[in-house]
């Protein structure tokens, strides 16, 4: 009986070894971002996409925004899923992919979503942002986000940027979630890397909008 109980305890050590050096091994890949194909992204989620697309092709012409690439969040996917989505206008089809966290509501640990706008509540706020002027903060090279609606209107308050964080894999790691933020979109290092080139290279703001 012993010995049975033994190797049971090998085999769950095994297993939680070798998930703890895949996680790590997908936190330090390079590459960036996941591999953009047709079948990479379901069929709902490019048609979220698509619709929500449109309407940012609007704003973004209205309001002097960059009218070539719009940045999307899908908060309805799971953290361990690429959910960040550079998608290009004029050719209506997403260029890359990445991961990003969401708020944890100034708890140890967010099972699900909730979102949040108040000050000092440590959630993710949906909505549209600007993507203003990059700085070197805590966490490296950061970009100052506007809340444009009623539902983000506090994110400059807030101090709610996008930035990087080295727990946040280059990689997909679903089914295992990543690390969770005070509300800021946060991505991966190699990924932020690839954002700033398409920011910094825009003759006008690029406009971020996280979806529920």
């Amino acid at each position: 009986m012993k010995r049975l109980f033994l190797l049971f305890l090998i085999a769950v050590f095994v297993f939680i070894t070798g998930s703890a050096a895949w996680y790590i091994s997908r936190l330090h890949m390079s590459g960036a971002n996941t591999p953009v194909t047709k079948t990479s992204i379901k069929e709902t989620t490019l048609n979220k996409l698509a619709f929500t697309a449109s309407q940012a092709a609007i704003f973004a012409a209205k309001n002097h925004y960059n009218t070539e690439v719009c940045f999307f969040v899908d908060m309805s996917l799971e953290s361990g899923k690429s959910r960040f989505f550079v998608y290009d206008l004029k050719k209506k089809e997403v260029r890359m992919k990445g991961l990003v966290t969401h708020g944890c509501c100034n708890k140890e640990w967010l099972n699900g979503r909730q979102y949040g706008n108040a000050v000092g509540c440590g959630c993710t706020s949906l909505g549209k942002y600007k993507i203003g002027n990059p700085y070197q903060g805590k966490f490296g090279l950061a970009y100052k986000l506007y809340g444009l609606d009623t539902t983000n209107s506090n994110a400059y308050d807030r101090f709610v940027v996008l930035h990087s964080m080295k727990c946040v894999p280059e990689q997909e790691v679903n089914p295992y979630p990543i690390c969770q933020s005070d509300g800021c979109p946060t991505v991966s290092p190699g990924f932020l890397q690839q954002l700033a080139s398409i920011i910094n290279a825009s003759p006008r703001p690029v406009l971020l909008w996280i979806l529920p």
